[in-house]
């Protein structure tokens, strides 16, 4: 009976994380076209988006001095994201280049995105960051094997845009991911994707992690704790 009763109180920890990851959904609004990345969140784009706060670190503490505003639209070409970052202090990788990928770009401060298709196999999903200084990063995550190793040389084709304001300590990102690069499916309103969003802020003195759904883990990687992201249409 111990046993028994240990295996049913167990299934129902999963069942309730479950569904509390599941109940987590991001509405991303339909835009009838696709536009230049910009990032002011005042545009008209920008407005008729849905806003989402990301305030927990990794454990779930609230951290409201950073509290980071994302908003997300779709197309029938593209997702977009926009990051609306405070910040205290900057860790800023030396010498930025925008032109080219930046490997072990998550060692510095960056916006990201987790995005899964596959509700089977959730190990498998793509991850795209941005920095304050406008370097970019895409990787196919397989938690199967060391996804920092071989993942970072997938293309995505995804677009970044960035600009820091030092007068208001804030930073902004941009993100335009192209479809065909993260589901198979057509883009239609309904559909839905695993998501988590994560910010790292700051440095190691004082360095501080940003969270939309807490992974309650020492790392971003932990699939089971993402939510979702739904696709609703402009006139929703």
């Amino acid at each position: 009976m111990y046993g028994f009763a240990r295996i049913l109180l167990l299934t129902l920890l999963l069942s309730a994380a479950a569904l509390a990851t599941e109940s987590a959904v991001i509405e991303s609004v339909q835009a009838k076209q696709d536009i230049s990345l910009n990032l002011d969140p005042a545009s008209a784009f920008w407005r008729a988006s849905s806003r989402i706060s990301m305030d927990k670190d990794a454990h779930g503490k609230l951290v409201p001095a950073y509290r980071t505003e994302a908003r997300t639209r779709w197309t029938a070409n593209n997702l977009y994201f926009l990051f609306v970052c405070p910040y205290e202090q900057l860790n800023l990788k030396p010498s930025p280049n925008t032109q080219q990928e930046t490997n072990n770009l998550w060692n510095w401060d960056v916006a990201e995105v987790f995005l899964g298709s596959d509700f089977q196999n959730i190990q498998r999903y793509k991850e795209f960051e941005i920095s304050p200084q406008g370097e970019w990063i895409d990787l196919d995550i397989d938690l199967h094997r060391p996804h920092h190793e071989e993942g970072w040389t997938w293309n995505s084709g995804f677009e970044a845009l960035a600009r820091i304001d030092p007068a208001k300590h804030v930073w902004y990102g941009a993100m335009r991911i192209p479809w065909k690069a993260i589901d198979s499916r057509p883009p239609a309103a309904g559909n839905a994707l695993r998501i988590n969003l994560f910010r790292s802020q700051g440095p190691a003195s004082d360095h501080h992690e940003v969270t939309w759904q807490a992974p309650m883990s020492t790392t971003f990687h932990t699939p089971e704790r993402f939510g979702l992201i739904r696709l609703v249409n402009v006139q929703h």
